[in-house]
């Protein structure tokens, strides 16, 4: 019955999503993702079996989740098996761009309830798997670094080729760092004319400090010519760390 419903809110319904899925961005964007692909492919260590791919931010807006979706579409376009996982416990979206439901997802598993993967099957690439949140849990950043986020990886990696996490951003709270001794590295997502240098600069500096394999940036809205850092909206970026540093159960009802 769950992967019925799951069924008719299809992630794969095109014309909900041109601004998400690969298969409907401009060519030049599309070009760019399996680039990105690429070169992964020089930075990721050799023969590692199901490399885990953490994608974050210094702060909310810069895209790192369109990027997370579209980086494990493409890895699962060449014929990898793929399983994208909503990593942000506190505001998830991948559910919500992808026209999914958001239960049974990651927190599930961490719970030791388990679930069908079959429901987590994409209709548009039978390789493509995605792994929602789940309900939203009082303690993300300690769930994120558990043992059993442990073991749960542990057991996914011998069922796929490619483990792509969406997490939160670096800036904000602690979740990405939590998880960071558990990931093959990460990559930053960076939106030009958006992000500041000197959060970019904080960003770079909490990575190093916690021993993050950082696999590499991606510019995101780069314009062609190149540009420079612009003045990130500060309003925005004060609301979303008044989000998480409240109830998320609260402000998702409001």
């Amino acid at each position: 019955m769950a992967s019925e419903k799951r069924r008719k809110h299809s992630p794969f319904s095109l014309s909900e999503n041109q601004g998400t899925l690969h298969k409907n961005l401009e060519f030049t964007a599309v070009e760019q993702y399996k680039l990105l692909r690429t070169n992964l492919d020089f930075t990721l260590p050799v023969g590692e079996k199901c490399p885990i791919i953490g994608v974050t931010s210094s702060m909310r807006g810069e895209g790192k989740s369109t990027t997370a979706v579209n980086l494990s579409y493409v890895l699962a376009e060449k014929g990898s098996r793929v399983l994208l996982i909503d990593g942000d416990l506190r505001i998830p979206s991948i559910a919500k761009k992808m026209q999914i439901a958001s239960t049974p997802g990651l927190t599930d598993f961490l719970m030791g309830k388990g679930a069908n993967f079959a429901s987590f099957q994409s209709e548009l690439l039978k390789n493509w798997f995605i792994l929602p949140s789940g309900n939203i849990p009082p303690n993300p950043s300690e769930l994120l670094g558990s043992k059993r986020m442990e073991a749960v990886l542990a057991e996914l990696r011998e069922a796929f080729d490619y483990i792509v996490i969406d997490l939160p951003p670096v800036n904000i709270v602690s979740d990405a760092l939590s998880i960071s001794s558990l990931i093959t590295g990460m990559i930053v997502v960076i939106r030009e004319e958006y992000t500041e240098k000197k959060e970019l600069e904080r960003c770079f500096r909490q990575l190093r400090l916690s021993n993050v394999n950082i696999l590499g940036c991606v510019m995101n809205e780069s314009q062609i010519g190149g540009g420079s850092y612009g003045k990130y909206k500060k309003y925005k970026y004060y609301k979303y760390y008044r989000y998480y540093q409240s109830d998320p159960k609260k402000e998702e009802d409001k």
